[in-house]
Order: C-alpha cells, then structure tokens, then sequence
C-alpha cells in the first residue's frame, strides 16, 4: 500500500538507497505542497551542507535563502550518510518555463551542487549531475528533456558535455545553434536570478559566455582557473581556459537535452553496477506514475480539463 500510494500522489517524494551506505532524497517543488515544518527540516540538511563547504560565505544564496517562490520552482536532491543520517551533499535544480518552438517548455537548470569536503571520496557526483535529471525524464514518460548548466569549473563543463545530449556549447562546437541562442536569450531575460547572475553581466552570443557573472548572489562561488577542479579530459580544461575569463569571472551557458540516448549513457556509463538495480526500479516507478495519473485524472471529475472533458465546467454547472 506504501508503494501504491506514493504511485498516485502528484508531488514528487521519492527515497532511494543508490549505495550501501547513502541514501537520496529527491523533492520536486516542495515550496508548493510541503508543510513548512517538514521545509524548514529539509532547510537545516542543505545548509548543514552549504555551512561545511563555504564557512565563511553567505548562506543566503538560491534556495539556501528559503524563499517560498523559490523552492516552488526547485527540484531537490539531498544524500544522506545512512550511518548516521547527516547530510553530505545536495543539489538543487529549478525549473525555468520557457518558449521553444511556439510550445511552452520547462527547462531544468542544473543549479547549486553542494558536497561536504568530509565526504567527496565517496562517490557522490554520479548522483548530484545525473540521477535527478534521470528520473525527471522518466516521470515525464520518457519525452525529451531540456537542461541548462551555468559554470566556469571545467570537471563540471565537461560532466555535462559527456552526461547529456546535443550540449553547445563545447570544445568541438564552440557556436551553438539557432534555437540555443533563442532560448539563451529567454534565459537571460527571464532568469538570471537562478543562478546568481547580476544585471550588470554582459552575454557574448557567439560564445555563450556570460561576462562578469559574479555580482548577483554567486560572489562566493567565483573562482580562478587554478582553483577550479579540472576535468580528466585535457580538451574541457583548455576549452574553459581559452574562453573565459577567470579573472573578470565568466561563466559558459551551457544547453542540452535528457533524451533516450542520454538516459541509456548515463545508466551505462555513471551508475555504479551495484546502484543501477535500484535506480531502474525508481525510473519504472516514476515512469508508470507519468502513465497512470493522468488517466485517474481524466476520470475525476472535481478537476477541469477543458477540451479533455465530454463537459466543460461554466458557473458552477456541468454541460
């Protein structure tokens, strides 16, 4: 019954154990639906986190602030030391509704990852940059998946070339298309605030770099290029050197997609053999979620579906 329950509820609260000795706790928008008691507990963890990593920077940031409008728009990933329940890290994801082609679209922003330094040896990456955004594309049956990525470490700009699809800018298309530049500039307009951006910072279009990003909340996380963790393939650490400017502080906007083939990859290649059972359970979990409630849906008949209807909802009578 645990399991049919959690099958049937809107809201995304999904708990897996990807190793032995962590656990995940995945939370779509929690601003909008949890009780600020259980906010203010997922609140404490990330912070405990962001309090480890920077000691002395401003915890205010993102969704480390609290804000509700914030953390109605975010998708957090928490991991927890199964020993002793401390969290070790987490990331935060937002949502960025969007044009693209006419339709409206959701964009994920990879957003704030965070891991204590105590805990960095344990493997916890593969689930911080992929598995959210995994089952995210899983939850919504399987169709494509549009993320963004706004960084200037090279391990991180590589991590996303290699971990999703179609991703321009980088090293071997250092010019994104068309529809990329389209959505960037609904991004910079629109979103800036996500990720810390500042209105001062300048966007170089045929680079897809943003110049002087370090001004609007991000101030803590400007790094230089010694200082920035490197990447094991030397063409996304040349890539970054060559194109920004660490002194200025720039970052790479970075657009791709979570598709079929990303998903495949990335269950391939980044899950650790022993994880991929459980993560495959909680993809088909989600999966089988996308197909039966919009079915249970069509069939309540408290809820408004306009055209999907035999009826249409007018001053409180049916048609």
């Amino acid at each position: 019954m645990i399991w049919l329950r959690g099958l049937l509820q809107d809201q995304l609260d999904l708990r897996l154990r990807p190793s032995r000795d962590l656990e995940a706790r995945i939370i779509d928008r929690p601003g909008a639906w949890m009780a600020a008691a259980d906010i203010e507990s997922i609140l404490f963890d990330i912070r405990a986190v962001a309090g480890a990593t920077l000691p002395d920077g401003d915890l205010r940031y993102g969704v480390l602030g609290g804000s509700p409008e914030r953390l109605s728009a975010s998708v957090l990933t928490i991991v927890y030391d199964r020993a002793t329940g401390k969290p070790i890290a987490f990331n935060a994801l937002a949502w960025m509704p969007v044009q693209v082609r006419g339709r409206a679209s959701d964009i994920v922003h990879l957003g704030l990852v965070m891991v204590d330094p105590a805990a960095r040896s344990r493997g916890v990456s593969w689930i911080l940059y992929g598995l959210t955004c995994f089952l995210l594309f899983a939850r919504a049956g399987m169709r494509p998946l549009w993320v963004s990525n706004v960084s200037q470490v090279p391990a991180v700009i590589g991590m996303v070339c290699e971990s999703f699809a179609d991703v321009e800018p980088r090293p071997e298309k250092p010019q994104p298309n068309f529809e990329r530049l389209m959505i960037a500039r609904r991004i910079m307009r629109d979103y800036r605030h996500v990720f810390g951006v500042g209105a001062e910072a300048t966007f170089d279009e045929t680079k897809f770099v943003i110049e002087n990003a370090y001004t609007g909340g991000s101030d803590d996380l400007k790094k230089s290029f010694d200082q920035a963790a490197k990447h094991r393939d030397e063409r996304y650490n040349a890539f970054a050197e060559r194109a920004l400017n660490y002194v200025r502080g720039d970052d790479f906007l970075q657009l791709g997609l979570v598709n079929m083939a990303a998903a495949q990859r990335y269950a391939a290649k980044e899950v650790p053999p022993e994880s991929l059972p459980g993560v495959l359970v909680g993809a088909c979990f989600l999966f089988l979620q996308a197909l039966i409630l919009p079915a249970l849906h069509w069939f309540d008949s408290k809820r408004a579906w306009g055209s999907l209807r035999p009826w249409r909802e007018r001053t409180g009578r049916r048609l």
